[in-house]
């Protein structure tokens, strides 16, 4: 048997598990079957809460296709309100070892349940080889895009994982799996890209949709929430401080001046607990 929390971070949904208190073996293979929405619990992926050396504690994120991803803005607010209303910490300010490096968290708590969160996401980075994409400008704006009977302009960001930023008139009619799919695996992109399509209301207010990298279209990304501010200041057609439409809801980020970090502020739902049955899922 094996404890799970399922949680929701406006809608983009993860299978958290404790990884300190219980053994989990083949985590690719898990993430495959946990987040089957046949076979499975159902989710954008799999999450580990484990122990960390350098941090309180350590994040690791995989997709349904059993790839493991540097970070998740949504999923890290969920790991915040996780270790704080299960108690395996009292602090409203944790961090969080991931692959894209230490992530600090302020909770803000509510009848002693986390309801909000704010997540420092670091440094933005546009240099084309740390992000990575193939293209010699710095920062990397208006890379031309094939695909399919397309092409796009692009502004490419890394929030520790890698981010194409696509303005568009229309979204909402927009085939973002068509598009998204092709602009993911494109050749230009060596570890592939997530791919935010975005529309600008004003300098504070976008909308955004989302094709992530392993997974698809998922209804928000706080990584690609970040990247598409960082692209829009770069372009300047955005504000440092934005609001982004999400089809799950709203985040608010901030991408400060005085130290270079951007802030992304959110909320982090429990959904439902239970306890997996191994034997009873199937792993493909």
């Amino acid at each position: 048997m094996l404890k799970f929390t399922k949680m929701q971070g406006l809608g983009n949904d993860y299978v958290y598990m404790d990884a300190i208190h219980q053994k989990i073996g083949n985590a690719s293979s898990l993430a495959k079957a946990v987040s089957n929405r046949h076979w499975g619990i159902g989710s954008d992926g799999l999450i580990l809460i484990d122990k960390s050396d350098v941090a309180d504690f350590k994040m690791r994120m995989f997709n349904p296709d059993g790839s493991e991803s540097e970070m998740c803005g949504n999923g890290i607010r969920c790991v915040g309100k996780f270790v704080y209303d299960k108690e395996l910490t009292n602090s409203t300010e944790v961090t969080i070892e991931t692959l894209a490096g230490i992530k600090n968290l302020k909770l803000k708590v509510e009848n002693k349940k986390v309801k909000m969160i704010t997540v420092d996401m670091g440094e933005p980075i546009w240099e084309a080889d740390k992000i990575p994409a193939m293209s010699d400008k710095a920062p990397v704006k208006n890379l031309k895009i094939k695909a399919r009977d397309r092409e796009f302009l692009a502004t490419c960001v890394s929030m520790g994982n890698p981010h194409a930023v696509i303005v568009l008139e229309d979204i909402e009619t927009f085939d973002v799996e068509k598009y998204g799919k092709a602009i993911e695996s494109a050749p230009i992109f060596p570890n592939r890209t997530n791919v935010e399509f975005i529309k600008i209301e004003d300098r504070n207010h976008i909308k955004m949709r989302v094709w992530e990298r392993g997974t698809g279209e998922t209804l928000a990304c706080g990584t690609g929430a970040c990247s598409c501010v960082v692209a829009g200041v770069l372009n300047d057609i955005l504000d440092r401080n934005i609001v982004v439409k999400l089809l799950g809801g709203n985040l608010q980020i901030e991408w400060k001046k005085e130290d270079n970090h951007v802030y992304m502020t959110g909320t982090a739902v429990t959904v439902f607990e239970g306890e997996l049955q191994e034997e009873n899922i199937l792993y493909k």
